[in-house]
């Protein structure tokens, strides 16, 4: 009966794990928008994400649920974190029982924690928004999907398509593959290499040394209720669960586990062969006296916890004062003064403090617009460019995926009365005005009727063809008059993006 019962908890564990990372996986690897309909919350109860968009709720949740079970949003929540033990898993293909105790570098935790909250707080005065999300561990798996799983993903869709096609079925549609943005496919392919590498060699390396999300829960961890326990009484000391123990906390010649790195993954449930591992409620132990380390971490600990919940606590603040709703030749985008930031994003400032550039905006945006920043203030976070298609009308997809509060939710209604931007006339590089050729592609696919054509008198060949004129209180800045205008490498007529959004 024992037995079965440290095996249940492991395969419990192992397939919510399973659904969850696949699922997960399936919201960043989805163009279709089908899988964000159903399984869009599981963005949403994603730890850093849940505090940006002061979910407080959620946020109440995950904590209540790490004090009563431990680290099991590590383990079962956490994609990055599920991802390092499927590289895990599978280094021990190769060798088992390979795992040994290791003693926690807690001035690296510590270090990497503080400068994770440095980098909150600096990013609601100053540009560390890059900082912040390359150590946020949602987002770093969300690049990772986005960025290096969903070209194979998409090219097997193609090919699918292409013999769907020959056998006169259209299940299948084909879509475009491209790299948006080469900085954070690097930055993503980093990612990968470290966190891959360190989780086939330790296995939770990364989670416990540098993600600073596993330190802040493991300090939560510690008083959790219930906890893998010795029985002193059965333990021979044989070493077995250590040596399965991916999270390196278990020192099994002093029968002691550190509870601020275990994930509750339940390995060394199932590997003690004597019975004497088990879950249970935490036994009263003999007061010991703390040692000035201790009490030092716990006092940085508390701080840190502190600061981090009352700047995101000011940050959601910002929702009220920004104003607006709560984004032939190869085209070549502008060089805009003002980027432009989608439908819903508030404004410049509130996208920025709230973005932890995940990149699932970018891979559900069925027009192909948003594209990760590779400016150095705002690297990684999405912005929109229309080299490839436009903001059109119907579509609310990133404002329904946005999971932080970066994009608030908007409907139709609400983005066709958003403006984004205005449209910037460019008369030397119009065909009307330089090159002598009639040309109203502008106003003619423009779904507002914000731009009008009018007589052209200062043409160089003295005929008067009609040029556009933009009426910058009805634009949107949706860019359709930017992706369809004929002019090439630039776009005779562009959008300039608005520091704040704001009605028409």
């Amino acid at each position: 009966m024992f037995t079965t019962y440290r095996y249940m908890l492991r395969k419990i564990r192992i397939t919510l794990a399973s659904i969850t990372f696949i699922l997960l996986t399936l919201l960043f690897l989805d163009f279709t928008g089908i899988t964000h309909g159903w399984f869009g919350w599981l963005a949403r109860i994603q730890f850093i994400p849940a505090l940006l968009a002061l979910n407080v709720g959620i946020v109440v949740a995950l904590i209540v649920l790490t004090l009563l079970f431990g680290r099991i949003y590590c383990s079962v929540i956490c994609p990055l974190g599920i991802f390092q033990d499927v590289i895990s898993w599978g280094g021990s293909r190769q060798k088992k029982n390979r795992f040994r105790y290791s003693p926690a570098r807690k001035w690296l935790r510590y270090s990497l924690l503080a400068v994770f909250v440095f980098a909150l707080i600096a990013s609601f005065f100053a540009s560390f928004h890059m900082l912040f999300g390359l150590l946020e561990p949602y987002s770093a798996y969300g690049r990772i999907a986005s960025n290096l799983f969903a070209p194979f993903y998409r090219w097997g869709n193609n090919i699918l398509a292409y013999l769907a096609e020959r056998a006169d079925s259209y299940a299948f549609y084909s879509t475009e593959v491209w790299i948006r943005s080469i900085s954070t496919f690097i930055i993503s392919l980093l990612t990968f290499l470290i966190v891959g590498y360190l989780a086939w060699r330790n296995g939770r390396t990364y989670c416990n040394t540098i993600c600073p999300v596993g330190t802040l829960l493991g300090f939560l961890s510690e008083y959790s209720l219930f906890k893998p326990v010795f029985d002193q009484e059965k333990c021979n000391k044989c070493g077995l669960c250590a040596r399965n123990c991916k999270a390196a906390c278990i020192d099994a010649k002093n029968q002691q586990i550190d509870y601020s790195r275990c994930v509750s993954c339940m390995n060394c449930l199932e590997k003690c062969n004597k019975e004497a591992m088990i879950y249970s409620r935490r036994r009263a132990k003999v007061k010991e006296e703390r040692t000035q380390e201790d009490d030092s971490r716990r006092r940085f600990l508390s701080v840190t916890s502190v600061m981090a919940l009352t700047t995101v606590a000011a940050r959601a603040q910002q929702l009220h004062v920004d104003g607006g709703f709560a984004d032939i030749e190869d085209k070549k985008a502008p060089d805009r003064q003002t980027h432009i930031i989608p439908p819903g994003g508030v404004g410049i400032t509130h996208f920025a403090r709230h973005c932890t550039a995940c990149q699932l905006c970018v891979s559900v945006c069925p027009n192909q617009i948003l594209c990760p920043s590779a400016a150095i203030g705002r690297m990684m976070q999405p912005e929109i460019s229309y080299e490839r298609g436009y903001c059109r009308p119907e579509c609310t997809k990133c404002s329904e995926v946005c999971p932080t509060g970066a994009i608030r939710k908007i409907t139709t209604a609400d983005k066709s009365a958003t403006q984004i931007g205005r449209a910037v006339w460019k008369k030397e590089l119009c065909l009307p005005y330089s090159g002598d050729v009639k040309c109203n592609n502008c106003a003619r696919h423009c779904p507002v009727d914000a731009i009008q054509m009018i007589p052209n008198k200062n043409s160089e060949s003295g005929k008067e063809l009609p040029v556009p004129a933009v009426d910058t209180e009805r634009c949107t800045g949706c860019g359709g008059c930017e992706n369809l205008c004929p002019s090439r490498p630039y776009s005779a007529i562009y959008v300039e993006g608005n520091v704040k959004h704001h009605e028409i």
